[in-house]
């Protein structure tokens, strides 16, 4: 089943196209990476999902409802992390959560959801003292009411620290497991590398590539970071690497011989550096960053790469 689809959306804001014909299917149970630079339309999708703007052309379902004529029902099923959210200072933590378990009609603890985000400790103070990370989990804890079938994170490790981003994860991936779909939008590149079963990147209202993210480094063709650890350096080795096809610079630091290649070309400088004489004793290889691919996906005068 089909958790999101999105069919020919435009959306127009007077002379301004913040989408241009946008297709887009997020499978159910798995968590979609969506990605793009600044004002390429990430928040204006949400925004459609969520039926807080129209589409001025094509159409929205969600979870086999259309956005426009079933919203309400939709909204039942839906946990949003909005970007923009805000806590009312004066309320506590445990009756922000109280609040939307009476509005969804759950069964939810409170205090049971606030231990999940790691603020229980805070249940009974006031909104309006949290710190952005505290109030970021608060407000993550609110979407899991009710056992959501989709969950729609914006920018959902914002102000939290390492220890807190990991356990958002953990939170995330909890929920994949559970049954539910999580769209999960962010500028935290390796936050979505970690998490993600697959990726969607925006650009200028046009989803310009989609698939795993070892799936975007093979059609983006990017290059690997290969390190081999060797007995000596021998003479000539790393003009033989240079010269070979696929391998843009080979440099060496003492015995460590650093190589940028394709994949295609690892065996071959495994097997050229063996060939000069030299032992490799270990190597290792580092693939390209999902920030380098988003880069690379994302200038304005890259040929869009078809993933």
């Amino acid at each position: 089943m089909t958790a999101i689809e999105l069919d020919g959306v435009t959306k127009r804001f007077d002379d301004v196209v913040a989408l241009r014909d946008l297709d887009l299917a997020v499978e159910s149970g798995e968590i979609y990476g969506f990605l793009g630079p600044n004002g390429a339309g990430k928040s204006t999708t949400i925004n459609v999902l969520l039926d807080f703007v129209r589409p001025t052309e094509g159409s929205a379902t969600i979870l086999g409802m259309d956005a426009r004529e079933e919203s309400e029902a939709i909204r039942e099923r839906v946990g949003v992390l909005p970007e923009g959210y805000h806590v009312y200072d004066r309320l506590t933590g445990r009756q922000h959560v109280e609040f939307v378990v009476e509005s969804k009609e759950a069964d939810d603890d409170p205090d049971a959801v606030l231990e999940r985000v790691g603020i229980a400790d805070a249940a009974g103070r006031k909104a309006g003292g949290y710190s952005k990370g505290m109030a970021q989990r608060l407000v993550l804890g609110m979407a899991l009411v009710g056992e959501p079938d989709l969950l729609v994170l914006d920018e959902p490790s914002t102000g939290l620290d390492p220890n807190g981003a990991r356990e958002m994860r953990e939170v995330v991936r909890e929920e994949r497991d559970r049954g539910a779909t999580v769209f999960f939008s962010s500028h935290q590149l390796e936050q979505v590398e970690a998490v993600c079963d697959r990726v969607g990147i925006l650009r200028d209202g046009e989803l310009v590539a989609e698939d795993s993210v070892e799936g975007l480094r093979a059609a983006a063709g990017s290059e690997s970071t290969l390190r081999v650890e060797v007995d000596a350096l021998a003479d000539g080795v790393l003009e033989d690497l240079r010269a070979l096809d696929g391998v843009s610079s080979a440099t060496a630091d003492g015995t460590t011989i650093t190589v940028a290649c394709g994949d295609g070309a690892k065996t071959a400088v495994l097997g050229a550096i063996e060939d000069s004489g030299t032992t490799v004793s270990d190597f290792s290889t580092e693939e390209a960053s999902l920030e380098e691919l988003f880069a690379a996906y994302t200038q304005s005068d890259r040929t869009e790469v078809q993933a």
